[in-house]
């Protein structure tokens, strides 16, 4: 049987597409036939965004704080009142600022958490309301980092709040099931994008040395010997949000090359 994955008109929200991983995910779904509503909290990445990716099929575009409860809901209305309602959420967010635990203050802990732990949890509270008042069931896809198995240097407040999307992926899975709506996380590797570089630059900083050379230390230590690329990436998040992994739902799968060395 040939394997199709069945998004062809599919309604497909992902935020944080303006760039880098989300941008890569929108451009697979339409690729694959998918209906899509792209998101970023700057008006003119948005334009850009959409514009390049038009081309590809419908997209549509809104500015939207991930960090804020008012966008959030504003979101999520206005990709159901654009596509008619929705099939698949993929959920890419942007991170807080580098640095040790001892630098980081209040705001930034208070910043974090709102990013990385609330966002994620209403945002899929407000899709899966929807998901469940549509009556066809639905896909989440949430992408997280291998901070939530192995803290990395130098990003303490990703390190310590991206790990309740483990928590939000099985918990989803489990109370959503009944309603045929699948729940999936993806636990990405160092990939090459603007964060990376920026991650890179802070720790040349810290330890005096040039970004080339930390850039170079970090790709050696992936066994595959080189960086993921936001396509590669793309194709699982497709995978997950799509009839391809019809019965996989609470997994959380590492894209990451083989870094991870702890087996749980």
């Amino acid at each position: 049987m040939p394997i199709g994955s069945g998004l062809a008109g599919a309604r497909v929200l992902v935020t944080a597409s303006s760039q880098g991983i989300g941008l890569g995910c929108a451009r697979a779904f339409l690729e694959e036939g998918a209906r899509l509503v792209v998101n970023s909290s700057n008006a003119e990445h948005v334009r850009a965004a959409v514009d390049r990716l038009r081309p590809l099929g419908p997209v549509d575009g809104i500015v939207a704080d991930l960090a804020s409860r008012a966008d959030l809901e504003r979101l999520v209305d206005h990709a159901v009142a654009t596509l008619g309602g929705l099939d698949t959420l993929v959920y890419v967010t942007g991170s807080p600022r580098p640095g040790v635990f001892l630098e980081q203050g209040y705001e930034d802990w208070d910043r974090a958490a709102a990013l990385l732990v609330v966002s994620p949890a209403y945002l899929a509270r407000r899709v899966a309301d929807q998901m469940i008042a549509q009556g066809t069931g639905g896909r989440m896809v949430f992408l997280t980092s291998t901070a939530i198995r192995e803290p990395i240097a130098n990003i303490a407040t990703s390190s310590v709040c991206r790990i309740a999307v483990a928590g939000l992926v099985r918990t989803l899975a489990r109370e959503l099931g009944p309603h045929q709506i699948r729940v999936n996380g993806i636990v990405t590797g160092y990939t090459l994008t603007d964060r990376i570089r920026e991650v890179a630059e802070d720790r040349a900083r810290r330890e005096g040395r040039s970004p080339e050379a930390v850039l170079k230390e970090m790709t050696a230590s992936v066994p595959l010997g080189r960086f993921a690329s936001t396509e590669e990436l793309a194709r699982v998040a497709v995978f997950l949000g799509s009839e391809m992994s019809s019965y996989v739902s609470g997994a959380m799968l590492p894209v990451d090359g083989a870094s991870l060395r702890s087996v749980g």
